[in-house]
């Protein structure tokens, strides 16, 4: 048996909570499950370029509240807001398409002050550079070294696979760097993929960062 956990799935509880925070029953459960996967399908396409590093929802009643924490608040919001009600109309009207009957829908954007230490914003990076037709191996090396930049960041481990710089047999490549413990609960670890489109095929991209072990107030204050 493998021994390969997803990170965010294997610290539920732990160290991460859940994305979609809400409580149904019966089929108001099975219903609200299918529109928050039309919703994340939805603000995935819409928030491509906008370094959207995560998107959790909330439900309470008859109102919906989107949380978008991404990189590029400014471009989101836009000018005295603009950009934030355009995309809360957008968003509404596709809601109406898809017949989600919720009465009150809101946006709340947040700033990500380190988008380095950020799984998915560095995953978008490697992508937006494997769609620029950069060389694969510059873009891992320099996205790489942007990371260790950062103080947060104790590791990181990139992996791409596909069509590879246009052969014609895929192949993956990866690049890691200092230590990476995903079996440690308490290990900080986060995780993303994203996928590449280019004109001979596509390209997965998977990221790792690890940004040190966290402890509870309890075992901290023991350890002093």
């Amino acid at each position: 048996m493998s021994h390969v956990v997803h990170p965010y799935a294997h610290r539920l509880g732990i160290l991460r909570d859940w994305k979609s925070r809400w409580f149904r029953r019966g089929k108001e459960y099975r219903d609200s499950l299918k529109n928050d996967v039309y919703i994340y399908e939805f603000l995935k396409k819409r928030l491509k370029g906008f370094y959207a590093g995560a998107v959790e929802i909330e439900r309470s009643g008859e109102m919906l509240k989107v949380i978008i924490k991404t990189a590029r608040p400014g471009m989101l919001i836009g000018r005295q807001g603009e950009g934030a009600a355009h995309l809360k109309e957008e968003l509404s009207s596709y809601m109406r398409k898809r017949k989600m009957h919720v009465k009150d829908v809101r946006i709340e954007i947040e700033e990500i002050r380190f988008p380095e230490s950020n799984a998915r914003v560095v995953a978008q990076m490697i992508v937006e550079g494997l769609e620029r037709r950069l060389p694969f191996r510059r873009v891992l090396k320099q996205t790489m070294d942007k990371v260790k930049a950062n103080k947060e960041v104790k590791g990181a481990r990139f992996a791409i696979s596909g069509r590879l710089g246009g052969a014609e047999m895929s192949r993956s490549e990866e690049i890691k760097s200092s230590r990476l413990p995903l079996q440690t609960f308490r290990a900080d670890v986060e995780f993303a993929r994203e996928i590449a489109v280019l004109p001979y095929g596509t390209i997965g991209v998977k990221v790792w960062v690890y940004k040190g072990e966290k402890f509870s107030e309890k075992s901290q204050t023991r350890h002093k």
